[in-house]
């Protein structure tokens, strides 16, 4: 039993949020500045400027493949792989294939980062700007759930 009320006001949220990637650490910055306060569980490790990017100062010769993937590498993340950011220089920053796998009972290429920030470590910090074909696209293709907005809807905030 906790007696000590203090502690547990002290450990007491008005939300979790898991993960800390674009939308979990979307979903923070908009609730925090609600005046919540925010817990977030991240299941990766925290990201230190400068140690963590080993071969950012690097000169594309003294990096042993010059930043492509060895064939090894590739070989053993089939699914890792397709990402057009997965390359030698970030793969430190992507779950391997073989580490975590899945069951797939249809095809889907699940790309994973653990660590704070999760993959928008590798968006180069920025999204491309989606268009009105693009809120559309569900509904015009008949694939998945149409979107329940559209570009006009956020427009003013875009």
């Amino acid at each position: 039993m906790n007696l000590n009320l203090k502690a547990a006001a002290q450990n007491t949220y008005d939300a979790i949020v898991i993960g800390t990637g674009i939308s979990g650490g979307w979903a923070m910055k908009e609730l925090t500045q609600k005046g919540l306060k925010v817990l977030a569980l991240e299941r990766g490790r925290m990201v230190e400027h400068v140690t963590d990017y080993p071969t950012t100062m690097l000169k594309p010769w003294e990096i042993p493949h010059r930043g492509r993937l060895s064939p090894e590498i590739r070989e053993a993340n089939p699914v890792v792989s397709r990402c057009y950011a997965f390359e030698e220089n970030t793969q430190h920053f992507f779950v391997k294939d073989q580490d975590h796998p899945y069951i797939q009972d249809k095809p889907f290429d699940w790309i994973r980062g653990y660590q704070v920030g999760g993959k928008s470590l590798l968006w180069a910090r920025w999204t491309q700007r989606w268009g009105e074909h693009d809120f559309e696209a569900n509904a015009r293709e008949g694939i998945a759930v149409d979107w329940p907005i559209r570009y006009k809807d956020i427009a003013p905030w875009y």
